[in-house]
């Protein structure tokens, strides 16, 4: 069976289309574009007429595509501007109407959920214990488990793009710009205490462009790269020289200070995954097919 998930975040939308293989699943078509919902959230508490258009007429054109490439089974999910934004609903109904499909707003719990099926269970041996931290425009998730799922969940309630849009105003930004973004994370990161693990697993926008940067494996000396580099020079400048989208090259300083936060928390180094919510929402849409036949 194959199944699309369209995934509306906070800095982006995107499509994923799957079907199941011996392990995990196979990409049959994927795509997204920047739409920058956080900003009006975060501006003005809730998603302008203008921007519940575009995401409107991104749902119908993405659905079009999931449905000719033969997807049986699609599904929309809302991570962050559902929990967010004072009009969600308008938001749902935009995206309804676009696509023709089922809408599911994700609690931040089954956001961090997918997440973490998505990205361990793209592991062909996967550790006896692992952590998860998805990052997103608006949020970030961290959890920790075993194969079977993750025991201890943590939701944070900041993402690089509320993060840019509270602190990181200047482009490049400024070390004074930097100092209040990092206290902000440290502030919010400070009451976590997690479990031990070894592995510690990164998805989500920022962590695949950082990855682009300095490589899969992310340490502190790896992340004070990023950041040196994200002060370096305009987003535009960086986003054209690394192959990135100038709106996710934007929000690069604020990814990299959420991931050292990560990286501090746990102790040891991060490793990118590719794999995060939307194939845990693809297994997720396919297993409830499967039930449901």
């Amino acid at each position: 069976m194959r199944a699309a998930v369209l995934d509306v975040g906070s800095n982006t939308v995107r499509l994923l289309v799957a079907e199941p293989v011996s392990r995990g699943l196979k990409t049959i078509y994927a795509e997204g574009v920047h739409l920058g919902l956080a900003c009006d959230i975060e501006r003005d508490g809730w998603i302008s007429a203008s921007k519940l258009g575009e995401a409107r007429t991104l749902a119908s054109r993405y659905a079009q595509l999931a449905r000719e490439r033969r997807a049986s089974r699609i599904e929309v999910v809302v991570t962050a501007p559902g929990r967010q934004s004072a009009n969600a609903d308008a938001l749902v109904d935009a995206l309804a109407e676009g696509a023709a499909a089922p809408v599911r707003i994700l609690s931040a719990e089954e956001e961090g959920s997918l997440a973490y099926a998505g990205a361990v269970g793209s592991l062909t041996s996967p550790p006896k214990s692992v952590a998860v931290c998805d990052v997103g425009g608006g949020s970030t998730q961290l959890l920790a488990g075993t194969a079977d799922g993750p025991a201890w969940m943590r939701p944070l309630d900041l993402g690089s793009l509320r993060l840019t849009a509270r602190c990181l105003h200047s482009n490049p930004p400024t070390r004074g710009e930097l100092e209040l973004a990092r206290n902000e994370v440290a502030e919010c990161f400070a009451p976590v205490t997690p479990p031990l693990v070894r592995t510690v697993l990164v998805t989500g926008g920022s962590a695949r462009a950082l990855r682009r940067l300095a490589g899969r494996k992310l340490g502190p000396k790896e992340l004070r790269r990023c950041l040196e580099l994200a002060l370096s020079a305009p987003s535009e400048e960086i986003a054209a020289e690394y192959g990135l989208q100038p709106a996710r090259a934007r929000t690069l300083a604020a990814g990299a200070l959420i991931l050292s936060g990560a990286q501090e928390l746990f102790g040891v180094p991060l490793k990118v995954s590719r794999e995060g919510v939307r194939e845990g929402a693809i297994l997720s849409l396919l297993g409830r097919a499967e039930v449901a036949a």
